[in-house]
């Protein structure tokens, strides 16, 4: 028997996918505009994760540059058939569609490497891939309602996939257009053949606080689908704002060896009932059938605060990821928690012998290209970051520090500029694309920089060289609060702000220290 606090990936891993091969669990995630793009994550008793690889992990796989924040790489799925792994993603683009679009990856190792993009003709948005008992395949996603019946409906559709032409054939079906009257956005549908039916498991009411999951079931995958009497089977949103877990939905199944059912599904914490920094998170949930329904947390109703999977974990190896804090502090290159923005990190920065070696870019925190940035997800609500920069050679009128980023837009700014023989240290806000300057002090030339964030609930204290210090309330960079899809990252940056880059960052180190359990705030 394993137990952990749900959820089970906190931090920013949206849109979570899984299936089950042998006796291991493989889970994929939403990553937006951040590389290496969709991780794939595996485990043995669902409850503890480390990543073995990514799925888009070179350059020229995908191109986002351009790419806003809270575009990119959506609602991954992934399965296992005919001896290969499939994901089938989507690439958004608001700025110029064209350049979006769905698509196909496959590997016979999900650690990778994963094959070049095959485009789908598709369009809309979470496609999802289904086996028959026959070995078809059978491609479906959502899409607006061709014909809608009320603003922001969406409906589901599904279409016979060929592995050998490496396209869609056949006839299109429209299989689902809502389980709810005036319900919105029936989204992330996932197809299964159980017992001898179809169920579609889809998710409705939009990604937030009225996020629901639905179901149906048909004897052909075409249809026609009856919905459950019970839909929406599963949501918070009755739970109202004092509940600490709001919109769930998104979710996905996949059978244990033991038999039992279990749902990978998203939702975010909150300690107000509205804004929720960590973005929003993948839950598990126990699924149990009656009368041939799929029952989400039978008894309880809600996600539980602590998983209970009966499968037995093997210990923790030696450099896999935990999500309670058991690698706490320094992270090191090589960690899979480093990302970095619509580039691979190794396009971004050297890693060194402790640490890396990050030359300036051009690119600045409010341009949505690849600029010098390393980061990781904000995973606790109470955190300390400690890090320290070699800023010796920062050439003049260069800028590098630490960043609490949500967006171009939005961000907090942590940083030291080089002005001849000087260091301009500065704290800058930059909320709904206006920056602010919270502090701003100069400081004697040094040939490394310390910067510390400290995290409590809402409050979050950074500070430069403990000389200059500012407070910021996360709340205003959450996406409640900005909009968009994304949780905060905390990561280093450096740029020539426009001019020619010349010079250089090192990030000595980089410590990262939960203070308190994952689960603090629920």
């Amino acid at each position: 028997m394993s137990e952990l606090a749900n959820p089970v990936l906190p931090g920013c891993y949206p849109d979570p996918s899984i299936c089950r091969v042998g006796e291991w669990f493989y889970l994929v995630c939403s990553t937006f505009e951040y590389f290496p793009g969709i991780p794939v994550m595996r485990s043995r008793d669902l409850a503890c994760w480390e990543t073995v690889g990514h799925v888009i992990d070179r350059p020229g796989m995908l191109d986002l540059d351009g790419i806003a924040s809270s575009g990119g790489l959506y609602a991954p799925t992934i399965r296992h058939g005919h001896g290969l792994f499939w994901v089938v993603c989507t690439l958004v683009d608001q700025e110029r569609p064209d350049r979006g679009g769905n698509f196909l990856v496959t590997a016979t190792d999900p650690a990778g490497p994963w094959s070049e993009p095959i485009p789908l003709d598709a369009d809309g948005i979470d496609p999802s891939l289904a086996f028959d008992d026959d070995g078809r395949m059978w491609l479906h996603g959502t899409r607006p309602a061709r014909a809608p019946e009320w603003p922001q409906q969406t409906e589901v559709w599904v279409r016979e996939y060929s592995p050998e032409a490496k396209a869609l054939i056949g006839a299109e079906t429209v299989i689902w257009r809502g389980a709810v009257q005036g319900a919105i956005w029936a989204e992330g549908p996932h197809l299964y053949r159980i017992d001898g039916r179809w169920y579609l498991v889809a998710a409705e009411g939009g990604t937030g606080f009225h996020h629901a999951v639905s179901v149906a079931r048909a004897a052909h995958v075409t249809g026609p689908y009856e919905g459950s009497p019970a839909n929406p089977v599963f949501t918070h949103r009755q739970l109202g704002r004092s509940s600490t877990v709001i919109g769930a939905g998104h979710a996905d199944l996949v059978r244990a060896p033991d038999g039992s059912w279990w749902s990978v599904m998203l939702a975010m914490r909150t300690a107000d009932g509205v804004h929720h920094p960590l973005g929003r998170e993948t839950f598990l949930c126990p699924v149990a059938w009656e009368n041939g329904w799929p029952v989400f947390a039978p008894g309880e109703g809600r996600l539980p605060r602590a998983v209970h999977t009966p499968i037995a974990g093997d210990p923790p190896r030696p450099g896999s990821w935990q999500p309670d804090g058991a690698r706490a502090g320094d992270v090191p290159p090589g960690d899979a928690r480093w990302t970095a923005l619509r580039a691979q990190p190794y396009e971004i920065a050297a890693p060194e012998a402790d640490g890396w070696r990050m030359p300036t870019r051009s690119g600045t925190l409010a341009d949505p290209v690849a600029i010098a940035f390393l980061g990781i997800r904000l995973q606790h609500r109470d955190v300390d970051l400690r890090c320290v920069l070699d800023v010796t050679e920062l050439a003049d009128g260069e800028t590098a520090g630490l960043v609490v980023r949500q967006s171009e837009r939005d961000h907090v700014f942590a940083s030291v500029t080089r002005s001849g023989g000087e260091l301009l240290a500065a704290i800058t806000h930059r909320r709904a694309g206006a920056a602010g300057r919270l502090a701003s002090a100069r400081i004697a030339s040094a040939g490394e920089v310390g910067l510390t964030l400290r995290m409590r609930g809402s409050e979050c204290t950074m500070s430069v060289a403990d000389e200059v210090r500012a407070c910021v309330d996360v709340r205003s960079l959450d996406s409640a609060a900005t909009g968009g899809f994304l949780g905060l990252w905390l990561g280093i940056h450096a740029t020539s702000s426009g001019a020619q880059p010349r010079g250089l960052v090192r990030i000595v180190r980089f410590a990262y220290e939960p203070s308190g359990s994952p689960s603090s705030g629920r």
